[in-house]
């Protein structure tokens, strides 16, 4: 698909943001770059017959380790760390 001017800058009212002459050609130029690299990509062969990744390994062939409970810290060590406490509970800046 190739964009021109008059659709860069509909689209760039669309999302509400004015475009000068110079950022609309810069636009125009990276749009380009982009098509050029799909362009590369699509000229690969059997690039249809390609499953696409959605991680770069296979997460079910990852092992993961045995759970296995392990002794927790005390609370009394925990507290030992505390600035302000009110009995059991931790007292931490409020934050909006």
């Amino acid at each position: 698909m190739e964009l021109n001017k008059k659709q860069v800058d509909n689209l760039a009212n669309k999302l509400l943001i004015g475009l000068t002459d110079e950022e609309n050609k810069m636009v125009l130029e990276e749009f380009a770059e982009i098509q050029q690299s799909i362009d590369l990509i699509n000229e690969i062969e059997n690039i249809d017959n390609v499953e696409p990744m959605t991680h770069p390994y296979d997460l079910y062939t990852a092992t993961l380790r045995e759970d296995e409970p392990e002794e927790s810290v005390s609370l009394k060590e925990i507290m030992q760390n505390v600035k302000q406490s009110d009995g059991r509970e931790i007292k931490v800046p409020k934050t909006v």
